[in-house]
């Protein structure tokens, strides 16, 4: 018999004086991962499942948890974001897990949020994302966008001197509101409406010659014209195989993009890429003893060609917190364990520190990189630990609210009303 199934067992624990909760934790400890294994974003995702599975069995080779062995538990909600709900709906009901990693496109995070806050479930969300957005049962360990977005469009205006812009992104969530959020910045920068083009493509599009075309011909003015790429899942592949078709090099169209690492470049010749950018808060190539440990150990798993990327370091930065966390609040209760993640610190992989902040978001360091014939990254700046920002400054609506779990017990907060809009998500 579990404690945890059994209050009168708890009870009488309580009337002797110990306390319950380091007593009602039942074994094995069950962690779900919720990545799609098939389907258009399978060739990003399959990578954070085996991540967790490390993470796990490498947790557990230094003891486990709270005495207890910890299980992964795998589902694969296929790429289909109603999938992601019903499958984590799964996890939490069925498998009684007591956390979730998972999801990577703001649509599927999106559809599994109603789900964590009517059965108070606990996730942690690996992914860059586009901000405006605070869920009390959701931690954000990838960049919000003054942690990706607005570094990645100051780089374009002062290191390359762009001065045409194509935003090209995938047709959901995260493109949508990220450029809605760079469109404004780019105007209060001084860029003209009509040097900004916009354009949204289906999961998987795959021909690219018309639009690729398009943005070429911006360059017509003489001005520089650069991409920022929010194109996602396989679609980047056809969208760079069109730029090496056209012979367009990063000296003639610089991209630089918030959704292709190194595992998306392991599948592309890199040859015509050379020169092109990402911003993430992380890369394979970052100089520190703790990442050389990570990448040789992820190779020792996975094999020689195997690389690391920035989602994996933020798995690997929430997993860690989480442990932690548990481990301080004596039990994987979701009460808590939230309560004890604020004001967490573990070392990040690129020599500085992770910090769990108020607002569910974490401190990362912004780096800019330059894609290398052998696929990785030259990094061309890296700045100090950035505070993540769940609402953006350059959205009139947005920028007057804030949030605060732990001091306001609200994640939408608006400081000129000084009220909370709302406790549960916007989906």
């Amino acid at each position: 018999m579990t404690i945890r199934s059994a209050p009168l067992a708890a009870a009488m624990l309580a009337t002797l004086g110990i306390p319950a909760l380091a007593q009602e934790q039942s074994c094995p400890v069950k962690v779900g991962i919720l990545h799609s294994l098939s389907g258009t974003m399978a060739i990003s995702e399959t990578t954070l499942k085996d991540t967790m599975e490390m993470l796990i069995e490498q947790q557990n080779e230094a003891g486990g948890l709270l005495g207890c062995e910890i299980e992964g538990v795998v589902v694969d909600p296929a790429s289909d974001w109603p999938t992601f709900a019903a499958r984590a709906r799964d996890l939490l009901t069925q498998d009684e897990v007591d956390v979730i990693f998972g999801a990577w496109t703001s649509a599927s995070r999106k559809a599994v949020l109603p789900v964590l806050e009517e059965l108070n479930g606990l996730m942690f969300y690996p992914v860059q994302y586009e901000g405006e957005e605070s869920s009390k049962n959701v931690f954000y360990t990838g960049a919000a966008p003054n942690q990706q977005a607005i570094p990645a469009a100051d780089y374009m205006l002062n290191e390359l001197g762009v001065e045409r812009f194509a935003l090209l992104g995938t047709d959901y969530v995260y493109p949508r509101t990220t450029n809605r959020i760079l469109e404004a910045y780019l105007k209060d920068q001084g860029v003209a409406e009509e040097d900004i083009f916009v354009n949204y493509t289906p999961f998987g599009h795959s021909d690219w010659s018309t639009i690729v075309s398009d943005v070429v011909a911006m360059g017509s003015t003489g001005q520089q014209v650069g991409v920022i790429s929010t194109i996602n899942g396989d679609a980047n592949v056809g969208f760079y195989t069109e730029l090496a078709a056209q012979n367009i090099d990063a000296f003639d169209l610089p991209v630089i993009a918030f959704s292709v690492g190194e595992e998306e470049l392991s599948g592309l010749d890199t040859e015509p890429l050379v020169g092109h950018l990402a911003a993430w808060n992380y890369f394979q190539s970052a100089d520190s003893d703790l990442n050389d440990e990570w990448v040789a150990n992820w190779k020792a798993r996975m094999g020689e060609d195997a690389v690391t990327n920035d989602p994996m370091e933020a798995h690997y930065i929430g997993f860690n917190m989480w442990v932690q966390a548990v481990e301080e609040a004596g039990t994987t209760d979701v009460d808590a364990v939230r309560d004890a993640m604020y004001g967490q610190t573990v070392p990040n992989l690129t020599g500085g520190t992770a910090e769990m902040l108020p607002n569910h978001h974490l401190t990362k360091p912004v780096l800019i990189g330059e894609i290398t014939e052998d696929g990785q990254f030259d990094i061309l700046e890296q700045t100090e630990e950035v505070p993540g920002d769940a609402w953006t400054d350059y959205l009139p609506d947005s920028a007057v609210l804030t949030s605060d779990w732990p001091g306001l017990e609200c994640g939408m907060y608006n400081t000129e009303t000084e009220t909370c809009v709302q406790i549960q998500s916007n989906y």
